[in-house]
This record gives structure tokens, sequence and C-alpha cells, in this order.
């Protein structure tokens, strides 16, 4: 292995350093050629994508720049991909995507899971981190978004705290300089209804104005009795463009979703395995109608602000502000989860919480760009800032008697009282710098650092407080070669701030994260495809275990490792015919604890390996052009429960789209899980299990104008 430090430090010499080695060439003056004709605008990161290859990301460097030139591994999920794989959720979208294993705790509404090279994703939305603590924000809904991009590995430079896997990054829809509208319908399996509306367009003659309306409402049933998935969202946004320089852009979105206890945390035998009457049916609701309620409120405001001083220089801000909150009725099967002797019941836990987030956000940057003989440069320097008050209340007193899971009977359970919990004050403050070049069209070299201060205080609670300081680095090298393949090597690191102290008064050090990674990336001539592959190892350092010489005490020697190989393809065979492919291997464990018995364990619900195909092929059928199928499937590996003691058998999904266009009408039916297969998505050491999402059928009507 390549010594620590090794590796950044020596690509971080070359790509300073070489500017001042080389000899500048001489500029050499040629004769002014006059060109005429239209000229193509380049991608932005935050435009419409037609068709399933994006060019450009935001996310991996905040510059927008190139995926093909881009050192590290990233993948882009366009909002036509979304549209014919049929993504009701952010983590449908992901779930074709090399290196994640999306839908890990199976059909639970409560969030969007999934894991990235062993390690849960960090959530954002347009470059600001969007969730704060547990159960206190709505789900983001896929028709609000452009694009989503997945960037792997750590990316603590930029992003700050987290993220040791890597981070999800959400680009929403904004308002564009041509008029556009979309109207749309949803029917489908389980009563879902849904209407949805997008405008956009300029707002007077010389278009400095332009506007951007979402909307959208639904009423909807679940897989689980008595369980809604209603929603109700609201989404305007208004653009000033005074000049080519300048942009402001104001958003706002507000939304609200109804929905319950999707997930019982049912017994392993009962799930993974046959119990004394079968297994428990997928539909089974244990909680209490008229109680059970998870309801989830959020409101966001925030500005956008870019403005080009000059040639080099560009000024950019983000600010956002969003107030949550989510009221969580439940009861779900007391722990640890069993089938009682008589092979009918479960004993059952009653529980209520009120959770709120109150976050601002901001992002502030100076980019420049300029040129030095064969030497392009891009740099950033940022200062970014997060403020986040989290606070509720926590239900006490409630109980709930034994249900029968083949014939539920209500009605049996006293509801929790709610008592206020104290409140939670976290803010971090980071400056961060990068700076990226591209020498004589070949060579691409990266290097950025961070400092990072985060503090934490919990009222009545001192020894709680947290306030560290931590710097990260990252580091890459890239080389273009003459037929258009890059293979490039990197480094990057990610740290997370523990609060509280040990038996001893001694506060934790911060968890953290360092990644080498390698790959190569190749683009077609022609652009319309791109072929990436990345091979990777992360440590993860600092993981609290119990000491093995003081009781209730906790040291921080733990330490685990996630490798793995990473096969991605965006393939444009034809003009008709689009393919998407990936494969990863992953292999994550437990390399360091006290408790020798737990070295070597493979980490939780990740597989080792995840296989995706989906293809789509345009076509004509009874003398009409316009129609359009799709097929995909996805396999995932079997995982473990943490304790290598309960296997998750592998499992292969099958989604299937047909669409048809005419005019401005376009009509699609999607179906997740096609052959509806009946599986669990995970079981946990603590003795519970997850059932995957069962089939779904949607039909989508869409008038465009």
């Amino acid at each position: 292995m390549i010594p620590k430090k090794i590796l950044p430090c020596a690509i971080s010499a070359i790509t300073l350093f070489w500017p001042l080695l080389s000899n500048a060439q001489e500029a050499v003056t040629l004769p002014s050629v006059k060109v005429e004709g239209q000229v193509q605008a380049e991608e932005s990161p935050s435009t419409p994508v037609q068709g399933y290859k994006a060019n450009s990301t935001f996310s991996a460097t905040k510059t927008g720049t190139p995926i093909v030139e881009t050192q590290q591994s990233i993948s882009v999920i366009t909002r036509d991909r979304m549209e014919d794989q049929g993504a009701l959720t952010l983590q449908d979208a992901l779930g074709y995507t090399a290196g994640v294993s999306a839908g890990s705790y199976g059909f639970d509404n409560r969030g969007d899971w999934a894991f990235i090279r062993g390690t849960s994703f960090v959530q954002y939305q347009d470059g600001l981190k969007q969730l704060f603590g547990f159960y206190n924000n709505v789900r983001p809904d896929p028709f609000t978004l452009e694009r989503v991009e997945v960037v792997k590995g750590p990316s603590s430079v930029l992003y700050g705290q987290g993220g040791f896997g890597g981070l999800v990054n959400m680009v929403s829809k904004r308002p564009q300089r041509e008029q556009a509208g979309e109207a749309g319908v949803q029917l489908g399996e389980y009563g879902r209804k849904q209407l949805a509306l997008d405008l956009t367009g300029p707002l007077n003659e010389d278009g400095t104005l332009l506007y951007r309306m979402i909307a959208l409402t639904r009423d909807s049933d679940t897989q689980v009795n008595f369980v809604p998935d209603d929603r109700d969202l609201f989404a305007p946004a208004i653009t000033w463009r005074p000049n080519a320089d300048t942009r402001l852009t104001a958003y706002l979105n507000v939304q609200r979703d109804v929905s319950g206890s999707s997930v019982g945390f049912f017994p392993i035998v009962g799930t993974r395995f046959e119990g004394p009457n079968g297994r428990i049916p997928t539909n089974t609701f244990i909680s209490e109608p008229g109680f059970d309620l998870y309801l989830s409120k959020q409101s966001s405001y925030g500005l956008e602000f870019d403005h080009r001083l000059n040639d080099t220089f560009t000024f950019s801000q983000k600010v956002k502000q969003s107030d949550s909150a989510v009221s969580y009725n439940s009861i779900y099967s007391a722990f640890t989860p069993r089938i009682n002797a008589d092979g009918r019941t479960i004993n059952r836990v009653a529980i209520s919480q009120y959770n709120v987030a109150d976050s601002f956000t901001s992002d502030s940057q100076l980019i420049a760009n300029w040129d030095s003989g064969a030497f392009e440069n891009t740099s950033i320097v940022g200062l970014d800032y997060q403020r986040v008050a989290l606070g509720g209340a926590r239900g006490t007193g409630g109980s709930a008697a034994p249900i029968d899971y083949l014939n539920p009977v209500y009605g049996n359970f006293t509801a929790p009282v709610l008592r206020d919990i104290a409140g939670t004050l976290q803010r971090q403050t980071g400056i961060y710098a990068q700076h990226q070049v591209k020498y004589d069209k070949r060579w691409l070299g990266t290097v950025g650092m961070r400092r990072d201060w985060a503090k934490s205080d919990t009222d009545n609670a001192p020894a709680s407080r947290l306030d560290a300081a931590t710097n990260t680095y990252k580091a890459s090298l890239g080389y273009i070669t003459n037929f258009g393949l890059m293979p490039y090597v990197s480094y990057s690191e990610s740290f997370l701030p523990i609060g509280g102290l040990d038996f001893f008064g001694n506060p934790f050090k911060p968890q953290q994260a360092e990644q080498y990674e390698g790959g190569v990336k190749y683009e077609t001539p022609d652009g319309k495809s791109l072929f990436t592959a990345a091979v990777y190892e992360i440590t993860e350092s600092n993981r609290r275990v119990a000491d093995p010489v003081q009781a209730g005490n906790q040291i921080q020697v733990g330490e685990a490792e996630s490798k793995g190989i990473e096969l991605e393809a965006n393939h444009r065979v034809s003009p008709s015919v689009d393919v998407l492919a990936a494969y990863a291997y992953t292999s994550a464990k437990v390399t360091r604890d006290t408790n020798t018995a737990n070295q070597g364990r493979r980490l939780a619900t990740v597989p080792k390996q995840t296989v995706s195909l989906w293809g789509r092929q345009k076509f004509s059928m009874f003398g009409l052009p316009g129609w359009q199928w799709g097929a995909g499937l996805r396999f995932i590996d079997e995982s473990w429960d943490g304790a290598n003691n309960v296997r998750t058998p592998s499992v292969t999904l099958l989604d299937a789209m047909l669409s048809y266009e005419t005019g401005d009408w376009r009509y699609a039916v999607n179906a997740t899980n096609l052959a509806n297969r009946e599986y669990v998505s995970t079981c946990l050491a603590r003795g519970d299990c997850f059932y995957g999402v069962e089939r779904n059928v949607v039909f989508s009507a869409n008038y465009k104008f």
C-alpha cells in the first residue's frame, strides 16, 4: 500500500509548482478569421439535459467541470432517466448507480435510504446540506429535480462533516428563458392519484425576469394497510438577470406529507425465516388506525446569487433557511422482536415523537479562471456555515397489548403523553480552497484543503458539549490520452465530530476517513457515451468501541475498511437505443475492535455485489412513431446483519416501461419489481427485518405546452 500522505503530497507538489518549473510558450499572433454561424450553448450543471448522459457536474468540484475530466468517481442521473425509469422517490432514482445499494431498509416511508461504498450517504440540495438529525424532514419529490448527482468517496474538503462513502446532491429545477409548461396526472396501484404542474419562462419582454412554478398534490395508499402516502407541494422561484454577468434567484418550497408506519420492525422468524404460521404478510399493519401518523411539514426559502466581476473572477453566494417538523406516532414490535409462544401474536411498544429542525445554511465562493501559457487554471476559495436548532418532544407512558398479526384487532392501547425534550444547537464553519489545473490539454490536477470548526450544545447537558476543529485534504492527478482515455489517481478525506465525553471526562476525537482511488474514464469521440471504472479503499478510524478495562467507557480504537471495484457504462448504441450498465463489488468490514470477535465482521446491510442493466429503445408501431420501451434488472447480493449471524439472501428485480408520444402528449406505464418478488431487504443484529418494495405499476399522462 502507498504510505499515508505520500500520494496527496506528491500530487499537490506537482500541481502547484509545475507552472513555475515549466517554460511558458511565447504568444503567437495569427491573422484574424471571422466565423459566422450559430453557437451552441455549453451545458451548465444546472440546466436541463436531453437524454441519459450529462456532460458536466457541479457537485464534485463546485466549479462546473466536465465529468470526463473529473478525477474522482461521480454519477449523474438526469431528468429523462428519472422519468423513463419511473422514479417516484429519490431512493428509486439511485437504483441503477454503481456503488450505491438503494432501498436498504425496504419500504420505509420515513426517508430515502441507500449506502454508497458501504456507508450511509449525506443528502444535499443545490450544494447545501438538506438533512440534519433524524425524522424531522420531508422526502424530496423527483418532479422538482433537474438531476441527481452522486459523489463517491469522502468529500469533506468541499462540504464539511460527514459523507465517508459519498454524498447525493439534488439539483432543483430553476427558471428558464424559454416559455414552457407541463401538466401531468398519475394513476397507479394502491389508489395512487397525483396531479402535477410545472411552468417556466420570462415575466417581461426583455427576459430579465424569469419564473418557475411547480405544484403537486397526491392522494394514495401504500402496500401496508392503513398507511397513506399523501403529498401537497408548492415550489415557486424567480430569477433576475439584469445583464449577462449577474443572476439572482429567490425560491420557496412548501411541502406537507401525510403517511404512517410502513415498517413494523417484524422479527427475523416470521420474515426471513418461516414462523409457526408461515411468514408475516407484507401488508400487515400492527400499529393503530387513528393514532398512527407520520406527518411531515417543511418550508424552505433561499437565495442564489452569481456575479462575474471580470474575465477572471466570479462571486457566488447561496443561503437557505429551512423550518421543518414531523409528528410521529407509531406502535411497532417490542425489541427484541419475536412471535410469542402462541404462534400468532407479537408484543408491541407505543412511541410518540414531535421532531423539529430549524436550519440556516450558506456557502460563499470566489472563483477564478485564468490561463498561463499552456496552463488552464480554476481556483475556488469558499466559506460555508451551518446553524441548526433541533428539538421537539417525546412521548412517555404509552402501552399497547400484543396483537394477532394473522387477524389484527385494533383499539387496545394507551397513547403516550408528549413532553418537551432538551434542544440542541449545532454550528459548523468551514473555510476551503481548491485549485484545478489543466496542462497542455492533457494533464489534469486538483488539490484542496479545508479547516472546519464544529460546535454543539444541548440544553442542561454540559457533558455533551462539542467543540472541535479539523483539517481535511484532497488531491488528484489525471492524464487524457490521444484516444480520449483518462486514467487518474486521487486521495480524499472526511471527518465527523462526536459529541460527549468518555468516562474520564475527555472529549472524543472526530471520526475520520481517508480514501485512495484509482480509475479510468472514456468518452466516445461523439460525446454520446461514457464508460468509467474505479477501484478504491476507504479506511474509517476513531470508531468508538467498548473499553475492555473500564466498564461503561468507550475508547476510540475502532477501525472499518471499505474497498471495492465499480464499473459503469452510459452508452448510446444508436439514435434509438440507450443502455445503462453498472457493477460494484464492495467489501465493507470491521478491521479493528477491542473485542476480537468483531474483527472481520461485515458491516450490516451492505451487499457484496450489485449489478444493474437498463435499456430503452424508440420504435414505431401500428405505423405510428413515438413509441418507446425500456426494461431493466437490478441484482442485489446477499448481506449480513452486522454480527455475521443472519444472512439476507440476494434478489433480482425486474423493471419495465412503455411510452407513447404524440404531439405535446406523452403517455407511459412504468412497473417496478414487475415479477412482484416478495423479499426481505435487510435484517439487523437487534432482531428485526424489513420487507422490500412490492410491484408498483403507475400510468402517467403528461401534456407539454
